[in-house]
């Protein structure tokens, strides 16, 4: 308390410009005017990017939270607003990634009526948010948005949703806005790094895992001093591949979706894991089916930054306490005795890395064997690279080497959309930066009028757009589980190129490979745009073809 009577809309602006905020994302609404005529006047403070649904806003306040590690900020109206944003709201959570989503309300005297677009948003979003929460109060304004800051960035980072009644915005009260929140990382202690090494040092074939929230560059640096120096295979999880570079001589892969053969072979026939900030997901485990449930075989050393993960799955045999900054930085230096006889296991195992884009010939004309090492070839050393769902999306996972300072920013959630405003958040964050968006044509139409907001807010990714007229995963599930039964998977697509143009952006289609990187470049040069790459169906990944699947099956 103690400054002049303001706004409920002002008092909150004041405290989103205390704790930092860059950008927000959002669709107006009536439900928070008077947070909108404050906007009016930090525009050269706080940069406003306005969307074209709630599902896109959510989709980039959740990737600004993971590319940036500052909260992503959207801003919705109540009811169907909000439920357009769960979307978002959700991938934040799996994703580990800080956000706070900000949703108008109806006044506090019409509740319980069913009044207009009436929701209970603690309700609505408790079992998916890290917190869902509701201002009662004109003067507690300060108070909630500092908690909503520091939770959404303590220990596991994730989302937090804020209903704002519109009484509470209208109203008038002195509170003035707080500090900029200091957010604790929990560390190791000495007697953690004294037992990891103790249990390293016995093991015969060890193996790293890294994913999870709350990586820094450093943390990354970090993670390849340590796995290198001592000779260690590490691989990634499930769209976490940036978490180390490619060219490491300890990157074995990732153990996400598809795994090849050698990778469950190296998780299987380990007899100790690391794990690294990871919270051993349905995508790392194969179903919970590689590691027995609570222990697992090998020993387990689980490192997390939320208490709640550890022995959440399996129960580790020591469980530390610690974020990635600061449990790498006590491993950077460590020098463990029994690196030579892990050398050769880790030699084995990135030889197998290496040869992963040995792939058969594709069908039809565009080869995206290709298009992935010209890109490999030509993107800057900081590129950011951004995708949404679906069978395509192996192509930048699995198919693209990430170096040292690259970015991966993809959903966890397997949401389709997620890829576009992922790249529209990457280029209003970074702005010097390029950035890459990998689409298919299912998964760009879920938000294809976000277009829009990339032309107006002059933050257009390079989209590659792979089209093959199909919802290519379920297809792809169709023919293995349910031969010859195909349906509801063809898609009768629009004109992209003159879609793209239609927005006053880019577009060129490719259906040649030979013609791919004069398109790109004009891309690049043009501040972004759709650059359509025509697959046929039949090449329904980059390892099987749907008449192999179907020869497979009567096989």
């Amino acid at each position: 308390m103690g400054g002049a009577a303001r706004t409920g809309g002002q008092i909150l602006v004041d405290c989103l410009v205390a704790q930092g905020t860059r950008a927000i994302f959002g669709v107006p609404g009536e439900s928070y005017l008077p947070v909108l005529d404050a906007l009016h006047d930090v525009q050269d403070r706080i940069r406003l990017v306005l969307n074209r649904q709630e599902g896109g806003a959510a989709f980039a306040a959740a990737a600004w939270g993971r590319l940036t590690g500052e909260p992503g900020i959207a801003f919705v109206t109540r009811g169907p607003g909000a439920s357009n944003a769960a979307i978002g709201v959700h991938s934040a959570r799996q994703d580990s990634a800080p956000m706070i989503l900000f949703v108008g309300q109806i006044e506090q005297s019409m509740r319980d009526r069913e009044a207009f677009q009436e929701i209970d948003y603690r309700a609505m979003f408790g079992t998916v948010a890290k917190w869902a929460t509701e201002i009662n109060a004109t003067d507690r304004i300060p108070e909630i948005v500092a908690r909503a800051f520091a939770v959404a960035q303590t220990g596991r980072p994730g989302p937090v949703v804020v209903a704002l009644p519109e009484d509470v915005l209208w109203g008038t009260a002195e509170a003035v806005a707080g500090p900029r929140v200091r957010v604790p990382r929990a560390a190791p202690a000495a007697c953690d790094v004294e037992e990891l090494t103790a249990l390293m040092q016995r093991a015969e074939r060890p193996l790293v895992l890294a994913g999870g929230g709350g990586w820094t560059q450093q943390a990354r640096d970090d993670l390849r001093r340590f796995a290198e120096a001592n000779r260690l295979p590490v691989l990634t999880v499930f769209r976490f591949q940036d978490l180390l570079d490619s060219a490491s001589p300890s990157c074995a892969g990732d153990a996400g979706l598809g795994k090849l053969d050698y990778v469950r072979r190296l998780m299987a026939e380990s007899d100790l894991v690391l794990a690294l900030g990871l919270r051993f997901g349905e995508n790392t485990t194969d179903g919970y089916t590689l590691f027995g449930v609570p222990k697992m075989a090998p020993v387990l050393i689980h490192v997390h930054a939320s208490d709640a993960e550890l022995n959440k799955v399996h129960t580790a045999d020591l469980p530390i306490h610690a974020a990635p900054g600061p449990m790498l930085a006590a491993l950077r230096d460590l020098r463990l005795a029994g690196s030579e006889r892990w050398a050769r296991r880790t030699a084995e195992a990135r030889a197998c890395f290496e040869a992963r884009n040995a792939l058969p010939e594709p069908p039809g004309t565009l080869d995206m064997r290709a298009v992935m090492a010209h890109l490999e070839a030509v993107l800057p050393e900081d590129a950011i690279v951004t995708n949404g769902a679906g069978n395509f999306a192996i192509w930048p996972n699995k198919h693209f080497g990430f170096r040292a300072r690259q970015r991966l920013v993809a959903p966890q959630s397997g949401a389709m959309g997620y890829g576009l405003p992922a790249g529209i958040a990457a280029r209003v964050a970074c702005p010097e930066r390029c950035v890459v968006t990998f689409a298919g044509d299912g998964d760009l139409q879920m938000v294809v009028g976000e277009l829009g907001t990339a032309k107006q807010a002059g933050a257009c990714p390079v989209i590659l757009l792979v089209n093959n007229a199909s919802y290519g995963t379920i297809r792809m599930h169709q023919e293995k589980h349910y031969p010859g039964r195909v349906v509801f998977t063809d898609i009768e697509n629009p004109d992209f190129v003159a879609l793209a143009r239609a927005y006053g952006l880019f577009g060129a289609r490719v259906t040649h490979t030979a013609d791919f990187a004069a398109a790109f470049e004009l891309a690049m040069a043009s501040g972004g745009g759709i650059v359509e790459l025509v697959v046929p169906v039949e090449a329904i990944t980059p390892r099987q073809t749907i008449a192999g699947m179907r020869a497979a099956g009567r096989g």
